[in-house]
């Protein structure tokens, strides 16, 4: 199973690796500027942790590398099943916070299911579409998807983490184009999606918390109250507008230490970077993202078999819906769904999860040559 040679180390792709740590590292800067509070030091709970985090989630992702990853696709049932395990403790008995049910607490440690249940959905769906040989039918395609998407996206909808629940759809419709429908099935899912779109709309507004409602309707009106449902948007719009070129300096923001931007160290975090970094900053970070998503579909491209390919892309699929989502909800041109950004963002078990899906992306690159059978 194990197989660390001068091969892996030659082979490595520094690239991913480089861009990934530089990303966290700006994240961990942004969080100490974020969490401090003016005029005194800041919180040390916050950006300290994150260090331990990163400096876990290295080796995590060294352990990744040290195993063929074709093993993944040989145990992705039972990763599976306990993955649908762990969301049904979480509804059962995990602890509540902001308004969700989505942590497991084991004494003083808690961690989040749903951040490592993505990648293991990732996992089973290349696994089990790489099996197939055949163009996914519309029988095929609703099986696929009463077998391995509808369960997870109910619970996680329940729970609820509706950012989450929405990201394995989009991750389950983006690897099954990816892995070929066939053209009739294609035109034929447009057509339903859009005539069904008002009837699901109405089914879901109504599963929906409160809040979650506020949020959809601060994405189409942020004006309805700006105090109110309105304030995180249009704090958001401030902050980022006031880093005009080159930004305030390090340390020199004010909507995040001065308390005007909630979840300032989360959800909120690209805000924060944009008031002290600016337009160029701004940029060089979504070069950063832009690289590690071309590079994923490099990955993917030239890996040695379709799991391979598959689970390269549906990673990839995932970095970008997070950051697109993420960075759309800061700029109020996509609604506030608590999707963090990946890397950046303040939370251990979202930086684990997000350098163990990294991991797999330079295992599969690692290893595309066939020297390695």
């Amino acid at each position: 199973m194990f197989n660390i040679d001068r091969r892996l180390i030659r082979n490595f792709d520094w690239i991913t690796f480089s861009i990934i740590i530089v990303i966290s590292l700006i994240g961990i800067m942004t969080i100490f500027s974020a969490t401090r509070q003016p005029g005194d030091a800041p919180q040390a709970s916050f950006y300290i942790k994150q260090i331990v985090w990163l400096l876990i989630s290295i080796c995590a992702l060294i352990a990744i590398i040290s195993f063929d990853y074709i093993w993944l696709g040989r145990i992705a049932l039972v990763l599976y099943i306990a993955g649908i395990v762990l969301l049904v403790i979480v509804l059962i008995s995990g602890r509540t916070g902001m308004g969700a049910q989505r942590w497991i607490s084991i004494g003083f440690f808690s961690f989040q299911p749903s951040e490592f249940f993505k990648l293991i959905f990732i996992i089973m769906l290349a696994n089990y579409f790489s099996l197939q040989r055949e163009t996914l039918d519309t029988f095929a395609l609703l099986r696929v998807f009463f077998m391995i998407v509808c369960i997870p996206f109910l619970l996680l909808f329940k729970q609820p983490d509706l950012g989450t629940a929405v990201v394995v759809l989009l991750i389950f419709i983006s690897v099954s184009l990816a892995r070929g429908l066939q053209k009739k099935l294609f035109v034929s899912l447009i057509i339903i999606g859009m005539v069904s779109l008002p009837f699901i709309g109405n089914i879901l507004w109504t599963g929906l918390k409160d809040y979650q409602k506020n949020r959809l309707i601060a994405f189409i009106d942020p004006q309805a109250d700006p105090m109110g449902i309105g304030y995180h948007i249009n704090q958001s719009k401030i902050a980022i507008g006031s880093g005009e070129l080159t930004g305030k300096g390090f340390l020199k923001g004010t909507q995040g230490p001065f308390r005007f931007l909630p979840e300032k160290h989360t959800d909120f975090i690209f805000a924060v970077y944009a008031e002290e970094r600016g337009f160029v900053g701004s940029i060089f970070l979504l070069f950063l993202y832009f690289v590690l998503v071309l590079r994923g579909l490099d990955t993917a491209r030239k890996a040695k078999d379709e799991f391979g390919r598959l689970l390269a892309l549906g990673i990839t699929f995932m970095f970008s819906i997070y950051f697109f989502v993420n960075v759309g909800m800061t700029l109020g041109i996509m609604p506030v769904v608590g999707i963090p950004l990946p890397f950046m963002s303040y939370g251990g078990t979202a930086l684990l999860s997000n350098f163990i899906s990294a991991g797999v992306l330079i295992n599969i690159r690692t290893r595309r040559f066939s020297l390695f059978y």
